[in-house]
């Protein structure tokens, strides 16, 4: 991983320094008047994107998606971008960030800081009150973020749980009742269309002052990040959709529909819980997933259920070809919103300026060329996050194993996650997962089925299934 960066690409990101330069803003939309906010996990330091709802006389919405645009700095074939497309995506590591561009960008002139004129590259949308996108409108921006929120701090003003934080941003509150309102409105139009709201909660790893894993548990998500969530694809889903009909030299997020084998092998484990996904005429629709992750909301067995299908889906990659995005149930859908930290949103970015310049045109001979750009950049950038992913994992299964590895002797209640001829996998609430073998499951002799994936005694006719609830004894961590 190359976690430092060399000195000319530095050299070439100080050169920017803090301050935007004015010559431009004569070619852009002056939104520093209007009320905008970034809403980020309280230690962000790249702050990409900033929203602002307001609601029109019509009755509809229009909802800003400002995002920086990362693109007036980071050139083709610069020293910043060759560095950037090695990176393909920022890493994030535990409390620490390995990312795509330097800090002086992406903490600096690149990043939305309140206070400070920014440049963006913009999308609004005007939603009607069932989700729809009545019409979208990208442009070049230049804004000045009224108000640095942290999720923590909308939620307390939404849940109006926290009198001081309420009265510190009193003059808002409208503002975030808005925002909350029409996310809402998109979440409900998503989920309705078959959007797999997978909630599975991520690990949270708590390190002391020298790294040391002190405590791991659930990271816990609130309705401020949900809103951010879904203005985001919104804004993903409008720029795909707008390009894709333009024709234009493109990467999309794709994410391909399930093999039948592998939807015939989670039906085997569904059974299990009274579930079946439905394959009608050898396709199978998102609403399929959707309607069982709606049932098992609030039991026992939602995160194992969960789980269980995000196994059996397949992973979303770049792709300069449109595919759809069968998790979002969306039928267009890019990567546009964090240029700061991954490499498609910049080539995005590139290609939109390209077209705003030049009045929605673009040669041949043009389009031929960034076609092959694109393919290749889509490649690169998935190979990238493929690792980059698998880093995150391996850095959070480390300081799983050195937690519990002071825990040997202690007993917790868990959920079997997995049964395989060799043992049955557990879950902990804290997200911890461990493995008993079949000679650590006391005297009996136990016969695998591999049809419902169960272990049943010869003797006692004792069974382990997924979902059951299983006191387990921490023996070893490796």
């Amino acid at each position: 991983l190359p976690s430092t960066f060399p000195e000319q690409v530095i050299e070439e990101a100080k050169k920017y320094g803090d301050k935007i330069d004015s010559k431009d803003i004569p070619n852009r939309v002056d939104c520093r008047g209007h009320v905008i906010f970034t809403i980020d996990g309280e230690d962000a330091k790249d702050l990409d994107d900033a929203v602002r709802v307001i609601k029109l006389d019509n009755g509809n919405y229009r909802l800003d998606v400002h995002i920086a645009d990362v693109s007036e700095y980071v050139k083709p074939d610069s020293l910043l971008d060759k560095e950037a497309y090695l990176r393909g995506t920022s890493i994030y590591m535990l409390g620490r960030v390995i990312p795509m561009l330097p800090r002086e960008l992406s903490n600096g002139i690149c990043s939305l800081n309140e206070g400070q004129d920014r440049y963006t590259l913009s999308v609004s949308m005007e939603i009607d009150n069932k989700g729809k996108i009545i019409s979208s409108e990208v442009y070049k921006g230049i804004i000045n973020v009224t108000r640095r929120m942290s999720y923590k701090d909308v939620q307390a003003i939404l849940d109006n749980s926290n009198e001081e934080i309420v009265t510190k941003y009193k003059d808002y509150i409208a503002d975030f009742k808005l925002m909350e309102e029409l996310a809402k409105i998109l979440k409900e139009k998503r989920i309705t269309k078959g959007y797999l709201n997978l909630d599975i909660p991520e690990s949270k790893i708590i390190l002391d002052q020298d790294g040391y894993a002190i405590d791991v548990c659930k990271y816990e998500t609130t309705f401020a990040n949900e809103i951010i969530e879904q203005f985001m694809l919104s804004a993903n889903e409008a720029i795909a959709e707008k390009f894709y009909w333009l024709k234009a030299p493109f990467i999309y997020r794709v994410h391909e529909e399930p093999d039948i084998e592998k939807v015939n092998e989670l039906n085997k484990l569904l059974f299990n819980f009274g579930y079946k996904i439905h394959v009608k005429e050898g396709k199978i629709y998102p609403a399929e997933f959707s309607k069982i992750l709606k049932e098992v909301e609030g039991k026992p067995e939602e995160k194992i259920v969960s789980n269980m299908i995000l196994r059996t889906l397949k992973v979303a990659v770049y792709d300069s070809e449109n595919k759809g995005h069968f998790g979002i149930a969306s039928k267009y859908y890019c990567h546009f919103t964090s240029p700061i930290r991954r490499y498609p949103d910049l080539f995005i970015h590139r290609i939109i300026s390209k077209y705003l310049k030049y009045d929605y045109t673009m040669s041949e001979k043009q389009v031929e060329f960034y076609n092959k750009v694109a393919e290749n950049d889509a490649k690169q950038s998935s190979d990238r996050e493929k690792i980059a992913t698998q880093v995150e994992r391996d850095s959070i299964d480390i300081k799983k194993a050195e937690y519990m590895s002071k825990k040997i002797g202690e007993q917790y209640e868990g959920i079997i996650s997995g049964v395989t001829q060799f043992g049955v996998f557990v879950e902990l609430e804290n997200t911890v997962e461990g493995l008993i073998r079949f000679e650590n499951l006391g005297d009996e002799y136990y016969e695998y089925d591999a049809d419902h994936k169960i272990l049943i005694g010869e003797r006692t006719k004792e069974t382990f299934k997924i979902g059951d609830k299983i006191n387990i004894e921490v023996i070893d961590a490796n």
